[in-house]
């Protein structure tokens, strides 16, 4: 009985003794320390960028008005005394100004007209005599002058001046080359270009009129 008592003694001792070797080696290792915050090494925060406003254009950026100061007054442009004349006045300052007074003296008429010719090929010129109402030939064109006037006394410039017609004749006239007139009109002798012959061979113009 003591033998057995004394048995399981030492299956107890050597069961403690076991689990205290256990246990020992069991035990978890401590957590390391936590490291320290130096307050003086750590960055403030950062705080966000305000959004960039783009600056406003000239139409946008409103106008400055000094304090006190009014609308500014518009002014009505000054109206001309002459717009508030009648259309029938304008009308009747126009005429006056455009159209030239009538002479009151009659121009002179004469009975013949001096005219000078060219021929633009031969270079030829040739001046004659032409009877009022009386056709006459210069190579191949017929002049007939129906008046020829001298201008009035009180006309501010002296002139001569001849109403003609002119036809293109040829001597031997064919089909092919028929009678046509070439000009009909007042022709001046102080104005040559006013109102010329236009011909591509002959050249004329009135030189003066004779009594």
């Amino acid at each position: 009985m003591k033998f057995d008592r004394r048995l399981k003694a030492l299956m107890i001792t050597g069961a403690v003794c076991a689990l205290a070797t256990v246990a020992a080696h069991a035990q978890p290792t401590p957590p390391s320390t936590p490291p320290h915050n130096d307050p003086s090494t750590q960055l403030p925060p950062q705080e966000p960028a305000p959004p960039e406003v783009a600056p406003p254009t000239p139409s946008q950026t409103p106008a400055v008005v000094p304090p006190g100061a009014g609308p500014t007054p518009v002014t009505a442009p000054p109206v001309d005394d002459g717009d508030k004349a009648p259309a029938s006045d304008k009308a009747s300052k126009a005429a006056e100004i455009v159209e030239p007074a009538a002479p009151t003296e009659k121009r002179a008429r004469h009975g013949s007209a001096i005219i000078q010719a060219l021929d633009k090929i031969t270079a030829e010129t040739m001046r004659f005599e032409a009877k009022v109402g009386r056709p006459v030939r210069y190579k191949g064109l017929v002049f007939n002058v129906r008046s020829c006037e001298t201008s009035a006394g009180d006309e501010p410039m002296p002139d001569s001046m001849a109403y003609l017609e002119v036809r293109s004749e040829p001597k031997a006239q064919t089909e092919e080359q028929p009678s046509k007139q070439v000009f009909h009109g007042w022709m001046f002798a102080s104005s040559p270009g006013l109102n010329g012959l236009q011909h591509p061979v002959y050249d004329a113009w009135l030189i003066a009129c004779k009594a």
